[in-house]
């Protein structure tokens, strides 16, 4: 996908036409990196979002606004210091490069008028948020400050001067001309494919726009410079100087294109793209709007993998600990099972003990435990007596025996531990929002998995349980769907009725999944809806024939001291289903 410098320019475009003139009122900073600003203009509010994510960096206008910080981060705070009531004089881009300035008149606490510029830098792992003096151009801090041990081409620190981003002899494509575009192509390495030479050579231009240009000129981008004949030259140059018209104009058709189930977006962009075909186009006539259904999705996971990763690094690593764990205690009681043998050789040891020589490794003993008095070989220690052999024995079969009773317990509880693991797991695959990684961080804390803050793990706990899944069944039924363990506790024994459906993937970590009845019958089409719900959300996701349990809510309880998320159920029924991505997609899907 590519925020480049066209789609820079149209969003300043819009930007001009909706902010232009209004006043900031508040600002918050929701990320690290991250800053919302909100701006009244002629009778509207406006949502400006400015990002510098290394992932996502972007800047628009947005409907969506996320939770804020309890205590304001130190940028926000300068922010609100430097912007707060200010008016916004100028929206501009430095070249056609993916720079923003933002031009904010307001008062100091001196009560003197001050003119600022917000700076957005969109450059991948070196984008940043930059607030300078505008008369002076001194840098007042940025949301990243870059030492020269960072970068010794560019410093961003308080108090030195803003110095634009190197843009080496990158040319702005909508100052150059004819002559100007035939001379590079002339100097360029005649090797180099054709649609790369674009964005080599021109600033804003991103690889997928320099495709489309080629695309228009009917010239294949695998080419490279050295097949082009003078006529391609030409067509090139046209199609060029076309795209670059519409952007000086400001003619722009935003639009999205979906794979063909339209679950994803695959490219998006501020003007029409045709090498794409003409299927699956999604227009808008806003750019923001394009970027808000884009990025907001990818954004919260994005965020979420990345501070998920040290969660779900920890419970792979207590995961794989209580797995091997469980693989001893299942080895050791294998062994405990011949404890038997060891009682019989102390017991024949003992009633021979006149019999048998010292300094030998082993004897042969009528065994009277036997029906025929067989022999039976006994091993022994020849550095200890009879007496102390048979000692031995009767030791080692006692601590076998206790051994087996203590692992017949130690065993379930093990393979509990390793079931709510791979749940917290399976949760955190199903995580869609920051606020459902809290909840399962702030579980893991409570079970003592994860260490935490103790004062702010009890103020999270006073917090709010996020919201299951609500789906709409074929047959107009509601069906619920919980994410982690704290949603499938509120689901199943807060939020249902004990006359509701329950169902649950057979025998494998999995969503709890309510079918809300309300006294009536469910009909087959809901239940094996339900039942793919439950197949889907758990970790029999990529199988087939997944088995899944139905009972009555009733049926099923919390057993002492269990852990978040853990039942137990009975008089239950299977139904066979296979997960099936294309039936969840069908059915209306939102947050209770």
């Amino acid at each position: 996908m590519s925020f480049d410098g066209i789609v820079t320019n149209s969003v300043i475009k819009e930007l001009k036409e909706t902010i232009l003139g209004g006043r900031i009122d508040k600002i918050y900073q929701q990320e690290k990196d991250e800053i919302l600003i909100n701006i009244y203009n002629k009778n509207e509010n406006h949502k400006l979002v400015i990002s510098s994510s290394s992932n996502n960096p972007r800047i628009y206008l947005t409907k969506f606004s996320k939770k804020n910080p309890t205590t304001p981060p130190v940028f926000c705070m300068l922010l609100r210091k430097h912007l707060s009531g200010g008016i916004v004089l100028n929206i501009e881009q430095f070249e056609m490069d993916r720079v923003v300035f933002i031009d904010i008149s307001s008062i100091d606490e001196l009560g003197t008028p001050t003119e600022k510029r917000l700076i957005v830098e969109i450059m991948g792992k070196h984008s940043n948020i930059i607030l300078v003096d505008k008369p002076t151009n001194k840098i007042i801090d940025s949301v990243k400050r870059v030492s020269a041990d960072m970068s010794r081409v560019r410093q961003i620190l308080p108090g030195f001067i803003y110095q634009y981003p190197p843009i080496g002899d990158k040319k702005n494509p909508l100052k150059t001309s004819r002559k100007e575009f035939f001379s590079l192509l002339e100097n360029e390495n005649k090797n180099t494919p054709i649609y790369k030479f674009l964005y080599f050579n021109y600033l804003g231009l991103s690889p997928m726009i320099s495709r489309e240009i080629c695309f228009q000129a009917d010239i294949d981008i695998d080419r490279t410079l050295i097949s082009l004949n003078e006529d391609d030259k030409a067509k090139l140059y046209m199609e060029f100087k076309n795209i670059m018209d519409l952007v000086e104009s400001g003619n722009y058709t935003p639009m999205y294109i979906t794979t063909s189930d339209k679950n994803d977006i695959i490219a998006f962009y501020s003007l029409d793209l045709d090498q794409y075909g003409n299927d699956n186009k999604v227009y808008l006539n806003s750019i923001s709007a394009i970027l808000d259904n884009v990025y907001r999705r990818k954004d919260i996971m994005d965020r979420i993998n990345q501070k998920s990763h040290s969660i779900r690094k920890s419970i792979h690593v207590k995961l794989d600990r209580a797995q091997l764990k469980l693989g001893k205690q299942k080895e050791e009681l294998f062994d405990s099972k011949s404890r038997d043998k060891y009682k019989v050789y102390a017991d024949l040891i003992s009633a021979n003990i006149y019999k048998i020589p010292r300094g030998v490794n082993k004897i042969e003993l009528e065994n009277f435990y036997d029906e025929n008095m067989a022999k039976l070989t006994v091993p022994l220690d020849i550095r200890l007596s009879p007496v102390d052999n048979a000692q031995k024995y009767y030791k080692k079969y006692s601590k076998l025996k206790n051994a087996n009773q203590l692992l017949l317990e130690q065993i379930p509880e093990t393979e509990k531990e390793i079931e709510y693991l791979e749940n917290v797991l399976l949760s955190l695959e199903n995580s869609t929002e920051i606020e459902e990684l809290d909840e399962i961080k702030d579980e893991l804390i409570s079970e003592g998995y994860l260490k935490g803050n103790d004062k702010k793990h009890k103020r999270k706990k006073e917090e709010k349980v996020s919201k299951p899944m609500e789906f709409i069944s074929s047959d107009n039924i509601k069906i619920y769907v919980g994410k982690n363990n704290k949603q499938n506790d509120y689901l199943t024994l807060k939020f249902s009725h004990r006359e509701d459906l329950w169902l649950h993937v057979q025998g494998m970590p999995g969503s709890h999944v309510i079918i809300k009845s309300e006294g009536r019958g469910v009909p087959e089409t809901t239940l094996k809806e339900a039942a793919i719900l439950a197949s889907y959300f758990s970790k029999g996701k990529n199988s087939k024939h997944v088995p899944v349990d139905y009972t009555q809510r009733k049926n099923v309880r919390k057993p002492k001291n269990a852990k978040t998320g853990m039942v137990i159920y009975d008089d239950y029924k299977t139904i066979i289903v296979d997960p099936d991505k294309n039936t969840v997609d069908n059915l209306s899907n939102e947050e209770l």
